[in-house]
């Protein structure tokens, strides 16, 4: 997903009560809000692919950076201010688990654009570094 120059995007409102961004039947506090705010991580793949989408939703660049792996992060983000990111479809993911080191989720994320609309669809690719989950980068190949 792009993060472009900006650095005061208004942000969705988005409240601990309100449905989570990433699709899952919980609040924003009690799914991806609690991982955002360091109360717990992601224990596969799908988990963090789903908190980083819900990141992007409410531009929360910290959780995002602190994701990312270390040989592929970039120093900062900033967001795009046009994008209104609108849904999440998890298309396929393959391993992931607790039990693994790597996985991939192929996903699909709506957006908005002004009075347009589109999605982007991204294989990503995740890791396990110093124990956790962490996004290494996107497969080309989709």
């Amino acid at each position: 997903m792009t993060a472009k120059n900006n650095r005061n995007r208004r942000r969705p409102a988005i409240t601990s009560a309100s449905p989570c961004p990433c699709g899952l039947d919980d609040t924003y506090g009690s799914c991806c809000g609690a991982l955002h705010a360091g109360r717990g991580t992601a224990a596969t793949a799908e988990r963090l692919m789903r908190s980083r989408y819900s990141a992007f939703v409410v531009g929360d660049a910290p959780y995002l950076l602190r994701t990312w792996h270390s040989s592929t992060r970039p120093a900062d983000l900033d967001f795009d201010p046009d994008i209104r990111w609108t849904g999440l479809d998890i298309l396929a993911t393959r391993a992931g688990s607790a039990f693994h080191t790597e996985g991939t989720v192929e996903f699909r994320a709506h957006y908005r654009v002004g009075a347009d609309t589109g999605s982007q669809h991204e294989l990503s690719r995740f890791v396990r570094e110093d124990g956790h989950w962490v996004y290494l980068d996107a497969d080309p190949s989709v």
